[in-house]
């Protein structure tokens, strides 16, 4: 893997050492993508499984009235369609690159052979799926309980601490995210999420621009964060 692509947390390739990592990924085929291409649609049969090397993806669904609810991004280390493989699911969600993309892909069978004979890598993948499973309980929690201001700061905390570069004081992330991706994730309208974040922006707390956010005050974001009534944000 690139020294600039390092797992992200939580991750699969995060839980398994280099070795660990090059003896897996060296029995797949790498492929690349560029911006905005689907590489798994939702309701598809196929059971291929793809690991993200290098760039992020959005991991989506579509609703009765034509309205799509973000789940998650996905970057470096993440695996995609391991579910379709190991249980022989269809695909319960589309993933669409966001910037260009690597990955490492494997055919469903060769998939489950490294997890059945690898314990190493079976054991990454329960901890991957309970990182997962604890994300979407908080999301879930956040959504029936939080006004949408605080969905925001919660949004915004998560992005820094997860995906940001801290320098100067500041944290950057450096993302293609609008803010209607932010509105589909957290389950609120566009018009509530860009007020809640011209509040943020008029405290000086975070700056937006193009595919970039900054949080000029992160103290100021992790104290927000703190003192929400669910307690899922705490730094």
């Amino acid at each position: 893997m690139d020294d600039r692509a390092v797992p992200v947390a939580g991750s699969l390739l995060a839980f398994l050492d280099a070795e660990q990592v090059r003896a897996l990924l060296s029995s797949g085929v790498e492929r690349a993508y560029g911006p905005n291409e689907v590489l798994v649609r939702e309701g598809d049969p196929t059971d291929h499984v793809q690991v993200l090397r290098a760039g992020w993806v959005r991991v989506s669904t579509t609703v009765e009235d034509g309205g799509e609810i973000l789940y998650a991004l996905r970057g470096p280390g993440d695996v995609i369609g391991e579910m379709a493989a190991l249980l022989g699911w269809p695909r319960t969600a589309s993933v669409r690159t966001i910037e260009p993309v690597r990955v490492t892909q494997f055919s469903g069978a060769g998939f489950a052979r490294a997890v059945r004979e690898r314990p190493e890598v079976s054991l990454a993948v329960i901890k991957a799926l309970a990182h997962r499973l604890r994300e979407a309980e908080a999301a879930r929690v956040d959504i029936a309980t939080l006004e949408v201001s605080d969905r925001v700061v919660g949004c915004l905390f998560h992005l820094a601490r997860d995906h940001g570069v801290s320098a100067d004081g500041k944290v950057s992330v450096e993302l293609p995210l609008t803010q209607q991706d932010i509105a589909d994730h957290i389950g609120a309208s566009l018009r509530a999420v860009a007020r809640a974040i011209a509040v943020l922006r008029d405290r000086g707390v975070v700056h937006t621009s193009r595919k970039r956010i900054t949080v000029a005050r992160p103290a100021v974001l992790a104290a927000l964060a703190r003192s929400m009534p669910s307690g899922t944000h705490q730094p």
